[in-house]
């Protein structure tokens, strides 16, 4: 069936997320030590991330919402310091728009401006990624995240609902990412067609069933094999 939409993961797929994310804690934890230095030395960074990590475990009712579970661990560090006004506000600016200064793989823009200029694209994320901040949300038709949707890859749901708001049917989206199951698999399950972008050059995991139709080092290679596939 032929390829009328593409939907496109974003962390680690555009851009590596790691960088931005280390960047965004330092970021807190700058501001933390100027204003508030008695949080800073109870809830050093390793601390945080890993009060954070027990948020996400305790508060699984938030497993599509990452941005609710970085706001209660705020809340909380300020609660166990006996401060109850929490500056949640301000620091969450903060580490936002520390996420969101991210450096695009090379390949990238171009691919994404090529793949645009004739198919409809919608982001398709569990991440809280803001494409305004980063400076690409034109190249993008819909976003669909997991916060908003209330379910996050791979449930089959969030898929379901980026075919909806492209207005084809599953079978005829790509569904391009990084990450076998949360992508590949996921994808796969809800009836749409996969690229899986493995800049890496790992192999697929056998044990998540069938491997992707596309297995890709860039997002290049993609545009290259779209535009093969179905020339003007």
């Amino acid at each position: 069936m032929q390829i009328l939409a593409l939907t496109l993961d974003l962390d680690d797929t555009l851009w590596p997320v790691l960088p931005a994310l280390e960047r965004a804690d330092l970021a807190v934890d700058a501001w933390l030590q100027q204003h508030y230095p008695d949080v800073a030395r109870a809830w050093p960074v390793a601390a945080m991330r890993e009060l954070r990590a027990r948020v996400a475990a305790e508060r699984l009712d938030l497993a599509h919402d990452f941005t609710t579970q970085r706001q209660l661990t705020l809340e909380h560090v300020f609660t166990s310091c006996g401060i109850v006004a929490a500056p949640v506000d301000a620091l969450w600016e903060i580490y936002f728009a520390a996420r969101n200064s991210v450096e695009l793989y090379p390949d990238s823009l171009p691919a994404l401006e090529r793949i645009t200029a004739r198919w409809p694209l919608a982001s398709l994320t569990n991440g809280n990624a803001d494409l305004q901040r980063i400076g690409i949300h034109t190249h993008f038709a819909h976003h669909i995240c997991a916060r908003d949707s209330g379910v996050a890859k791979p449930d089959p749901r969030i898929f379901l609902a980026a075919a909806e708001q492209l207005g084809v049917l599953p079978a005829q989206i790509l569904h391009v990412g990084d990450d076998p199951v949360m992508d590949v698999a996921g994808a796969r399950d809800a009836g749409l067609r996969t690229a899986w972008i493995n800049r890496n050059g790992e192999s697929w995991p056998n044990e998540l069933g069938a491997p992707p139709e596309l297995d890709l080092p860039d997002l290049a290679t993609l545009a290259d094999w779209l535009e093969a596939q179905q020339p003007p």
